[in-house]
């Protein structure tokens, strides 16, 4: 087939073989590019770029720029060009499906063969691994008639299901901590105790029952709290474990009674619903003396206390007798009946969460020698209704007094008396050169004579006191804080207030600087956790500059660095993070 063009220069030549069907114009007849559109020669060229002269005879006349022919022009049927064209296409699908078949029959054939891999590199690991252990096994095996012996002589004692906490032992040695030892062997000394160590799988614990070992339990304010800090620390429970429970600086014993759905369960990441029982008849006899007697408001309860031990009380203001007291209509009385010969006693109050108040953590005190009287005046008016605690301290020997806590009306004197009082001072008075006192002008000589021939007036700067002369001796203030006592009382205040205190952080202070210092700065000062609830250790400063803005507590850093869903989207947000991640995606909705 040959392509032609009516240009100059064009020479054309017969094609062999091809037959195409004639065209009926006369062979003398000249073609021009106007008459190949009339006669349908154009577009056969434009669509199969076609042009065919079938001719004996051709010739090209020089200059023209038309072709001659003698026989006439040869072009081909359009209706055969679509049929062509149809097969060509068809064709050209057929050519694309399958190739699209050989390209999805290459992806499975890849498939597979990578599934067959992955199965045979599987088979070879399993039989590695079945290969290692039945090499242990015999190993063991072998060793065991060397065990035989020793293991014969031992009989079993407990058993414990402890998890693994962390992979830092010395290869071929497992460490246990002290409360899986005293478990395992408690009340057994052996000089070389033995220990076999086997991995088993334990189901999730859905229940426990739990027995304390004295009634000082039941006053934490939150068992919930004080319970998940504990088991956080566990990763399994058993039937007949002794578990230690921490609430500030004091350590309660409860033993677990009963587990489901098995005798040793694990405690990770599950729900458990806890029961807990009172102690037996026979372990209260050995109760701690950190326990809270209650007290009924206005009735008198008797106790005995020795020296240097406490006798803990507890009491309650309701919403309705609060807000009383916050309007200042009514005072909360503590009073304490006691005779110094027997011995002497202090007071310390605190309010819950602090539920054990000391000698330097507490809220309110009185360190009078004798009966004392202590009026609590709560220092956050929103925060009066609520449960106080009451510690009774045995200073010196052992005191017998009756304690008794009630509300007082605040009587109030009017304020004209006063001022009635002061304008006939300034009018009718004359000040006494002896005890300073205003006196009338009428009596003056008379009280100056008695005046000063029984008075006389502390010389102390800032005092004034006027005192009976036989009184006077017994006068006495402090060297240090100036402060006015009894000389029978100078004693105690010196021990109390002013005797160097050991912080457990090294810092030593006085008594009032010790109660600031273990209340805001000490690192072993106790605190409620905002994010576990519990009673725990502030520690130092934390070294998040973050979290020191946010006025956290480097226990607190670390205890709300823990994750925790989101109630709204379910997200697993730090609880440190929770108010700011509430506030700046679900505050719209």
């Amino acid at each position: 087939m040959i392509r032609t063009c009516a240009t100059r220069g064009f020479q054309p030549f017969p094609s062999p073989g091809v037959v195409l069907k004639s065209l009926a114009f006369p062979s003398s007849t000249t073609i021009s590019s106007l008459s190949l559109q009339q006669h349908r020669l154009r577009p056969l060229l434009c669509r199969l770029d076609i042009f065919v002269f079938a001719s004996t005879r051709s010739y090209r006349e020089e200059g023209k720029g038309h072709i001659t022919s003698g026989s006439g022009l040869i072009e081909s049927d359009p209706i055969d060009m679509d049929l062509e064209l149809r097969a060509a296409r068809e064709k050209l699908e057929r050519e694309q499906r399958e190739r699209k078949e050989r390209a999805k029959a290459k992806l499975e054939r890849e498939k597979r063969a990578k599934a067959e891999a992955a199965r045979q590199r599987d088979a070879i690991e399993a039989a590695q691994r079945s290969k290692r252990l039945d090499a242990a096994r015999a190993q063991l095996e072998v060793k065991s008639s060397l065990l035989s012996r020793t293991l014969h002589c031992w009989n079993m004692h407990s058993i414990g299901n402890p998890g693994v906490l962390e992979f830092t032992a010395r290869e071929g040695s497992v460490e246990l901590p002290p409360h899986v030892w005293s478990n395992l062997l408690s009340g057994v000394s052996l000089d070389v105790p033995l220990v076999e160590v086997r991995y088993v799988s334990l189901p999730k614990g859905t229940y426990a029952k739990l027995q304390t070992d004295g009634m000082g339990f039941s006053d934490i304010p939150n068992h919930k709290a004080v319970l998940e800090t504990t088991l956080r620390r566990h990763a399994t429970l058993s039937q007949g474990d002794i578990i230690s429970v921490s609430y500030g600086e004091l350590n309660y014993k409860l033993r677990v009674l009963e587990l489901k759905p098995d005798s040793s369960v694990s405690v990770l990441e599950t729900d458990i619903e806890v029961d807990i029982e009172g102690p037996d008849s026979a372990l209260e006899s050995n109760r701690s003396q950190h326990m809270l007697r209650p007290l009924v408001m206005g009735k008198t309860e008797e106790g005995i206390v020795e020296e240097g031990n406490f006798n803990y009380y507890k009491f309650s203001i309701e919403d309705a007798m609060s807000d009383k007291v916050t309007s200042g209509q009514m005072n909360v009385e503590v009073k304490i009946e006691a005779d110094p010969s027997d011995g002497d006693t202090n007071v310390y109050v605190s309010r819950h969460p602090l539920i054990f108040p000391t000698q330097h953590h507490h809220e309110w005190s009185s360190h009078e020698m004798g009966s004392k009287v202590l009026i609590i005046r709560p220092k956050d008016p929103s925060a009066v209704a609520g449960t106080y605690s009451i510690g009774v301290f045995g200073f010196k020997g052992m005191t017998k007094y009756h304690i008794c806590v009630a509300f007082k009306d605040n009587v109030k004197q009017k304020i004209g008396g006063y001022a009635t009082a002061s304008s006939q001072i300034d009018m009718e008075s004359v000040e006494c050169r002896n005890c300073k006192h205003y006196i009338s002008s009428r009596s003056i000589l008379l009280h100056e004579a008695y005046c000063i021939r029984h008075n006389v007036l502390c010389q102390h700067n800032g005092c004034g006191v006027v005192l009976r002369k036989e009184e006077a001796a017994n006068h006495m203030h402090c060297d240090k804080c100036g402060q006015a006592f009894q000389q029978g009382q100078m004693e105690k205040h010196m021990k109390v207030f002013h005797e160097p205190l050991h912080c457990p952080c090294g810092v030593i202070l006085e008594k009032e600087q010790m109660v600031q210092h273990q209340s805001a700065i000490c690192p072993f000062r106790l605190i409620t956790c905002r994010f576990c609830g519990d009673m725990v250790q502030a520690g130092n400063t934390p070294a998040d500059a973050r979290d020191r803005l946010r006025g956290l507590s480097e226990h607190e850093s670390i205890c709300g660095s823990r994750t925790a869903p989101c109630d709204s989207c379910g997200r697993s947000i730090m609880l440190k993070e929770m108010d700011i991640h509430v506030i700046a995606v679900h505050q719209k909705s």
